[in-house]
């Protein structure tokens, strides 16, 4: 054996050195592949869990997304279409006014004096004025019927100022002369100064009105005098049968072009299609719609891509719901609600692709924080074995010792972030920053960076949450407003069990969540019964706190003594002091003699009444109508006698039932009404109204409810 720089060559020393070599080599060896093999695997989970992880969050972003414009945008565009049903509900209800004081006129014609109307003068010119014009060859002067229609100037001034939609308001008589109200005095003559000749009968408006003998809205038209476009409301005047005027008001489009323009952000817009399936109105350069004239503009409903073409007819007759449309080289969510007032339609438009961009934004940061990671985590570890390989040939005794403990430390946090990895791929669960990770190296830097994205997601998804809920608490609070609507009318039957003979039975069934309509009944003494049933305009909760303020005082009035006239008179001046909404409601009251069946009554604009003798048929009550309550001060109503026979029902209802419309847009009718009414008249209150609203539900089918269904019947036994 020899020595060598203390080392003894072929001696146990050199066994123990060549051992204690061997082992670090096998060690050094071992370690190496085990932390290849880790890395290997490791980097092989990382991928399939980024892989996996960006497919949830796709589909997860997806379905949230999806759900979210659903809930969002077909309640945006029904209110959207409901503010424009409106604006034309508004007109309609106009027009329908005009209509009811003109016949009152004309049916009254020989108690008036003449009212003195001018031709227009330049200098009213900006101001609200009444104008006399007429046909070639006629002279108003002359004119019976404007003798009766000058009584109407104030109202038709007042009703111009009050509205904000109108642009101008008109009575066509039918011996060639017109009243009309606005603002436009100087236009109506020539470059000579003369006043042009206005063609009243010719005009498309007076004669759809006349020939159709109804209430008529026109297509888009150009205004005579100011030659802007916009839409005509015209409804016929007859007394005595005879056609005697037609009156009618215009509604210039300006403000719903400029509110179809506002409605731009990004990727949506909204629309209007009209009755012809054309495109009337969209903002400019949306790439999807264009708007032409009517000669030139496609019938959408004739297109060449049928999804639209399907999606447009759809949308004019039914609410659509949310649908997924190619619109050319774009994938649109798109959803309609129709106008009912003119039969056209408002299309909510919304780019598919905008509403998946903020979970393409995401995968795409993810992708950037994993490149990072991945980019730090291959530096140290080449960092690492080259500062594990110096410590091993530095220290051969200890590098063992050290190797084992580098070792379990690389590989302990390693495994576990795996497995961590790996159960939140599997569960769902968030991936969580553990101390383990906290190795101040690439490692805790990878961890850190699946945490920073689980957070993210977590936040995402709570935001997502917190939208839910306030959408349950808004439907929450409507719902407990029908609760407290529901509670003000009287809902225990029988109502009065000392009055056995009395059989009384109501129900309400609003259109929206709360609704306008309302009935009630009370004793006013023990031989006295009142009976009320209303419907006010407009819909939803505005109508429900009109509905709320009008029971309560045609109650209050009744149980102070007032006649029927007296009471509806009492409650139209205390709604008109303070109606700056505008808002009316119509109203039928009665009070019966109980012991005798004796009813006086009184009608404020409402449907009429329906009434059976003992043993024989449902007939309608014709009675005379007065104005709407809410809609004029100082009105009159006039009393009127029925007798409820033993035996005998009295039906009382809302508009609702009779114009109850099915999918085709026809009515339920009177006819059909009385025709359910007869053959049911055998049958209690109860079963006789549940029988009525069944045959309303059938006939109506898959169509909508547009107006509330409100019934009352009494029978006196």
């Amino acid at each position: 054996m020899r020595k060598i720089y203390g080392l003894t060559l072929g001696g146990l020393q050199q066994k123990i050195f060549n051992l204690v070599l061997i082992s670090i080599i096998l060690i050094i060896a071992v370690f190496i592949g085990a932390a290849y093999y880790q890395t290997a695997k490791l980097t092989k989970v990382v991928g399939d869990a980024r892989n996996g992880q960006q497919a949830a969050i796709k589909q997860v972003s997806e379905e949230t997304m999806h759900k979210v414009v659903d809930g969002s945008l077909t309640k945006v565009n029904a209110l959207q279409a409901y503010i424009a049903d409106d604006m034309f509900a508004d007109v309609k209800s106009d027009v329908m006014t005009m209509q009811t004081l003109a016949a009152e006129l004309f049916d009254n014609r020989d108690a008036l004096a003449p009212y003195p109307v001018y031709p227009p003068d330049k200098a009213n010119e900006g101001s609200i004025s009444s104008q006399v014009l007429c046909e070639s060859g006629v002279d108003y002067r002359n004119s019976e019927y404007l003798k009766v229609a000058s009584h109407m100037a104030a109202t038709l001034e007042a009703m111009y100022k009050n509205s904000g939609k109108l642009s101008n308001c008109y009575i066509g008589l039918a011996d060639g002369t017109l009243l009309c109200v606005d603002e436009h005095a100087a236009n109506k003559f020539d470059e000579n100064g003369n006043i042009i000749p206005f063609p009243v009968r010719d005009r498309s408006w007076y004669k759809n009105a006349a020939s159709s003998g109804k209430l008529y809205f026109s297509g888009i038209e150009e205004d005579t005098y100011t030659k802007k476009i916009g839409v005509t409301c015209a409804a016929p005047v007859y007394s005595n049968g005879q056609l005697v005027a037609v009156v009618g008001a215009d509604i210039f489009l300006e403000a719903m072009s400029e509110y179809v323009n506002a409605s731009t952000a990004e990727g949506g817009f909204i629309c209007v299609v009209n009755n012809d399936g054309q495109i009337i109105f969209a903002p400019e350069n949306n790439g999807i719609f264009e708007v032409e004239t009517s000669d030139e503009a496609e019938d959408l409903r004739s297109s060449e891509n049928k999804e639209l073409a399907d999606f447009v007819t759809a949308a004019l007759n039914e609410k659509t719901g949310l649908c997924v449309v190619n619109a050319g080289d774009r994938i649109c969510y798109m959803t309609g609600t129709p106008i009912s007032s003119v039969g056209w339609a408002v299309i909510s438009v919304v780019d598919k692709a905008v509403t998946e961009m903020s979970a393409n934004q995401l995968l795409d940061e993810y992708d950037k924080i994993n490149l990072e990671a991945s980019g730090q985590y291959e530096q140290g570890k080449t960092q690492s074995l080259a500062f594990t390989m110096l410590i091993l040939a530095l220290v051969f005794i200890t590098a063992l010792y050290a190797a084992q403990k580098v070792a379990g430390r690389i590989l302990e946090p390693v495994e576990s972030m795996t497995k961590n990895i790996i159960h939140t791929a599997e569960t769902g669960e968030y991936f969580e920053m553990k101390d383990l990770y906290k190795t101040g190296d690439e490692i805790e830097v990878l961890a850190e960076a699946f945490n920073d994205l689980s957070q993210k997601t977590k936040q995402y998804i709570e935001h997502i949450t917190e939208i839910t809920k306030e959408k349950e608490r808004i439907s929450t609070e409507l719902d407990l407003a029908r609760r407290i609507q529901a509670d003000m009318l009287p809902n225990i039957y029988p109502p009065f069990p000392e009055r056995p003979e009395l059989d009384i039975y109501a129900t309400m069934t609003p259109a929206k969540e709360v609704g306008g309509d309302f009935y009630d009944f009370f004793l006013i003494d023990d031989d006295h019964l009142g009976m009320v049933m209303a419907d006010v305009s407009g819909k939803g909760v505005p109508a429900a706190l009109f509905m709320m303020m009008s029971k309560i005082l045609i109650n209050d009035f009744a149980m102070q003594g007032a006649s029927p006239a007296k009471v509806l008179e009492e409650t139209n001046a205390v709604i008109c002091r303070n109606n700056e909404e505008e808002m009316f409601v119509t109203v039928w009251f009665g009070v019966m003699e109980i012991s005798t069946g004796k009813i006086k009554a009184a009608n404020a604009g409402h449907e009429y009444p329906i009434i059976r003798k003992a043993n024989g048929e449902f007939e309608l009550f014709k009675d005379k109508h007065g104005f709407v309550i809410g809609g004029m001060e100082g009105i009159r109503y006039k009393e009127y006698d029925m007798q409820l026979e033993k035996g005998g029902t009295l039906f009382l209802y809302t508009d609702g039932v009779p114009e109850a419309t099915d999918t085709h847009d026809n009515m339920f009718g009177t006819e059909r009404l009385l025709k359910v009414l007869d053959k049911n008249k055998d049958t209690d209150s109860r079963e006789l109204l549940t029988k009525i609203k069944l045959s309303v539900d059938e006939f109506v089918g898959d169509g909508d409810q547009f107006d509330d269904l409100t019934m009352l019947a009494i029978t006196l036994l």
